[in-house]
């Protein structure tokens, strides 16, 4: 599997007053394309900071983060911009929705900054939502939908233009467990059709089963790796679901 992200001795330390805090520490990782990656630790690990710098959130302290052969640590601040919008797409725990927009409004958004017609976005968000099991919600707007609805509506937004990547953080946390698992089930079941990488932020050792490879997060280090033996039989019926 090619080395699609590789980050290099990275390294973040945050400054309060006098006071140094190390919140990540000599990370070195690379990950193929395609894969799906688990950043397993708790609360204070270092593992959303890890997904920030990859996602050219934060900048790093010192290290490099190369992304399909692009140095992020070397972009300006509006390449990092460009760079997101052609090439990410983010799950987040709280849904991040704009409550004054309906579920249609919310997807077609991130297409909108791209330039695409209104006809167009409003077919594609359409589309989308319909593949998420949101074909009857189309105009309702978040406050009128239920949490696993929001998060569907969520999944459906990072999906909509077909980044190459997908990070997902803490997708769940805000889920009862029957929807967990629908989630987790319709995110990673996406991501393999479409062939993104995708990285996923959890404390849950149940959602970490859902990756190819766990990287547990420690006192802001890699404590160790594991390889995930995927059920093939488990990944047709979850395609066969969507």
């Amino acid at each position: 599997m090619d080395d699609f992200i590789v980050l290099k001795n990275l390294r973040k330390v945050y400054k309060m007053g006098d006071e140094k805090i190390i919140a990540l520490d000599n990370i070195n990782l690379s990950i193929g394309k395609s894969e799906i990656i688990c950043l397993l630790g708790t609360s204070g690990s270092g593992k959303s900071t890890l997904l920030n710098m990859m996602a050219g959130l934060e900048k790093p302290s010192k290290g490099e983060i190369i992304v399909n052969g692009l140095h992020l640590e070397k972009m300006s601040e509006s390449q990092i911009t460009k760079f997101r919008q052609l090439n990410v797409g983010f799950v987040f725990q709280s849904y991040n929705l704009i409550s004054t927009l309906s579920a249609m409004e919310n997807v077609s958004l991130g297409l909108t900054f791209k330039g695409v017609p209104s006809s167009k976005r409003n077919k594609i968000a359409k589309e989308m939502l319909q593949n998420v099991g949101l074909g009857d919600r189309l105009h309702h707007k978040p406050s009128q939908m239920s949490g696993g609805q929001q998060q569907r509506v969520s999944i459906a937004r990072a999906f909509v233009d077909n980044p190459k990547i997908i990070f997902a953080d803490e997708p769940t946390g805000n889920l009862d467990t029957k929807t967990t698992f629908e989630v987790m089930d319709l995110i990673t079941g996406m991501a393999k059709i479409n062939n993104q990488t995708l990285i996923i932020v959890t404390h849950d050792e149940e959602i970490s089963s859902y990756a190819n490879r766990i990287v547990y997060i420690r006192d802001g280090s890699i404590e160790k790796i594991t390889q995930n033996e995927i059920n093939a039989q488990g990944e047709m019926e979850n395609e066969a679901n969507l």
